[in-house]
């Protein structure tokens, strides 16, 4: 874990995913060869120097040689030229850098609106001014107007508080950095949760927390209390086995369609649980 975390803060990491880059095909052949090659005429030397049998040398080489290359030379070698593996050549990682130097910030921004016709049209004007593009937006209306979702892409410049100077007029305005991980189709990752779910209703929990990037309360005492935060940000579903199940998700509330998003998948575990008990059920019982 050490190790990954220097790679990322070196610039060698995905910062989404944290995997290296893939080997460069030659960089590879040439590393392989490199740990390989030595330990083949080694043992090819030493085995021919004790002339034993045609058949026993062929065995001994083969045995000996794939069990040390497969478990021994060839992870070594791997883990001690990874970064002359992983790392892109140097014009790459400096144009790379700079690419990422220039490249637009990502922002999530939260507002309500009235719901009235121009409104979200003067919002993207404002945001257009600070050259603003928009990536992504959904509407969800909710007691008094409509609460406005969307990720848009900023230069390099533009900070949150530019972004919530030109969005003041709404209401509820919140602003937050974000990944491309937001621009994933919404739909499409529902779909295949509630696969999840329908496969597994157990997976229920695990699913929710995965849809709406939200933390289940393992804590009963404190639900039982009523010692979370009423702001927006716990919500409960109903559970087929306990009962209740509370998440939480710190400085983001919750949608109205996130909330319906939840229930259904809370609905589709209860029907897919009821269709297990009843196939689990002999004939005639």
């Amino acid at each position: 874990m050490e190790q990954l975390r220097r790679s990322v803060t070196a610039g060698m990491a995905c910062d989404v995913c944290g995997r290296l880059p893939h080997p460069h095909r030659l960089r590879l052949t040439f590393a392989k060869l490199a740990a390989i090659l030595p330990v083949e005429l080694a043992l090819h030397v030493a085995v021919l120097a004790l002339h034993p049998p045609y058949l026993a040398a062929v065995a001994l080489l083969a045995v000996t040689t794939t069990a040390l290359v497969i478990w021994v030379v060839e992870p070594s070698a791997m883990r001690l030229l990874r970064r002359w593996l992983h790392a892109p050549g140097h014009h790459l990682r400096r144009r790379t850098r700079d690419e990422l130097a220039q490249a637009p910030s990502l922002w999530r921004i939260r507002v309500t609106l009235d719901d009235r016709a121009g409104e979200l049209e003067r919002l993207t004007h404002r945001l257009a001014e600070l050259d603003a593009n928009i990536l992504g937006l959904h509407v969800h209306p909710v007691d008094g107007g409509v609460r406005d979702e969307l990720v848009v892409s900023t230069p390099d410049t533009i900070g949150p508080d530019d972004l919530l100077l030109a969005i003041a007029d709404g209401r509820d305005v919140q602003v937050w950095p974000t990944t491309a991980l937001a621009l994933v189709d919404g739909q499409t990752q529902a779909l295949n949760l509630a696969a999840r779910v329908v496969a597994d209703p157990a997976e229920l929990p695990h699913a929710v927390s995965e849809l709406l990037g939200a933390r289940l309360v393992t804590d009963q005492l404190a639900i039982a209390k009523g010692l979370l935060p009423e702001d927006g940000t716990m919500l409960k579903i109903p559970s087929p086995w306990s009962g209740l199940f509370v998440f939480t998700r710190t400085g983001e509330p919750f949608t109205p369609a996130e909330s319906a998003r939840a229930h259904r998948l809370a609905q589709v575990a209860e029907l897919a649980r009821d269709q297990d008990c009843l196939d689990g059920l002999a004939p005639g019982q």
